[in-house]
């Protein structure tokens, strides 16, 4: 990945990191770090596990002040709707952060660019990044334009919703024929398997999800669907 393309998504963002470095840190996969030994290339799971924190912080901040009569468990359960996967995800396909992202081959060629898991894991090394980078005061205000607005929106609603309910209405809507759900691999020992999901809209593939049981990997395929056509759509 060409440090023009960095720049073009600082422009897009209206970013300027002072340490270019973070910001390839944190667009930089695992699988990617895995096929390119050789240099001292830096894997982003360090800055997801910082920005995971930072969210968590600026979030309850976020709700704390605009819902000031609402009672902590509330809060709580609101934030846990913000601060997980199918939302961190939505959060990055907005911005089109996986088109950035430095992957390995395989992790390519299974569309890992697309994964919600990724995605959502990119979302906070992205975040961990602006905050090493900038300080605690830039990244509310970056979160302020382009996460905090949309948290009441109708488009994120629906990804508190059960996402397979939701895929299935908007098929029906569209006119796009049936949803299927195929299993296209398993992975790990039995006591700790992964499977991964695709979902088929008529013969063609929408989504793909990764879950520890086929119902949690379903859900993700299903958002992640979901996603993809409301892209269209807009």
């Amino acid at each position: 990945m060409k440090h023009e393309h960095f720049d073009e998504l600082q422009q897009k963002l209206q970013l300027a990191f002072k340490r270019a470095k973070l910001l390839r840190q944190a667009f930089t996969h695992t699988s990617y770090v895995n096929e390119h030994k050789r240099g001292s290339v830096q894997d982003n799971e360090r800055l997801e596990f910082l920005g995971d924190a930072v969210l968590q912080l600026l979030v309850s901040e976020y709700l704390f002040t605009t819902y000031p009569k609402r009672p902590e468990g509330e809060l709580t359960r609101m934030r846990a709707s913000v601060v997980c996967e199918p939302s961190l995800a939505y959060f990055a396909e907005r911005m089109e952060l996986g088109k950035y992202v430095l992957l390995g081959r395989g992790e390519e060629q299974l569309g890992g660019r697309h994964r919600q898991a990724l995605l959502a894991d990119l979302f906070e090394s992205f975040i961990g990044a602006i905050f090493l980078d900038a300080g605690i005061e830039r990244t509310r205000v970056f979160l302020e334009e382009h996460m905090f607005p949309f948290i009441e929106s109708n488009d994120f609603g629906l990804l508190m919703k059960d996402a397979k309910s939701k895929l299935q209405e908007k098929a029906q809507h569209n006119g796009l024929g049936p949803v299927e759900y195929r299993i296209v691999e398993e992975r790990g020992p039995a006591h700790d398997r992964e499977f991964i999901v695709e979902v088929c809209l008529g013969e063609e593939r929408y989504g793909l999800g990764a879950g520890r049981t086929k119902k949690e990997a379903e859900q993700r395929a299903a958002a992640e669907a979901w996603n993809t056509l409301a892209a269209q759509d807009s």
